[in-house]
This record gives C-alpha cells, structure tokens and sequence, in this order.
C-alpha cells in the first residue's frame, strides 16, 4: 500500500478515529484481490480522479493497482460522503 502526496494530505485532515479506520480497511480490504468488486469496492466509470473506491461508512479511498506491481495499491484520495456530496479535503468534489 502506498499513499500519494495528496492522498497524504488527505489523510492528514482526518480525525485520529477516521485515520485508523482508513488504514484497517485499507489493510483489510485491499490485501487480496484489490480489483474485484465486493460489496465496499467497486470499479468507477471513467473519470479523472480514481479507477477505484472503496466505501467505509461515509468514507470514501480512491486507489488504483500497480500495472507493473499487482501486489501494489496506490490510494490517490481519501474523501468524506454526506449525503449526495464528496468532500475531499473540504471541498465538494463532482461526481
């Protein structure tokens, strides 16, 4: 598993709570098999932002899969749901 900058950030801006659940889900749920769709992880229609989500509670870690390493995650962003709305660090995200 591996965060980028910005995903760095993101996580950064969460509660202590929030960020354990992150990892743990990240940790659990992403080991095996991270490109098969479960009832927390789906693939995403085409979009700049992430390839993939996975849903924990509100939260929201977008993630694609190494090409070369298929072993290898790389969460792009972390982002809070309410309601009908994303937010990824604050800010409504379009979806």
């Amino acid at each position: 598993m591996r965060f980028t900058e910005s995903a760095e950030n993101h996580f950064a801006q969460l509660s202590a709570r929030q960020q354990a659940i992150v990892v743990d889900a990240v940790k659990v749920q992403l080991k095996n098999e991270p490109l098969r769709e479960t009832r927390n992880r789906k693939q995403l229609r085409p979009n700049p932002f992430a390839p993939w989500e996975l849903r924990v509670g509100s939260l929201r870690v977008f993630y694609e899969v190494d090409a070369l390493e298929p072993d290898l995650v790389n969460v792009l962003a972390i982002g809070i749901k309410r309601g009908n709305k994303l937010f990824v660090s604050g800010k409504e995200i379009q979806t």
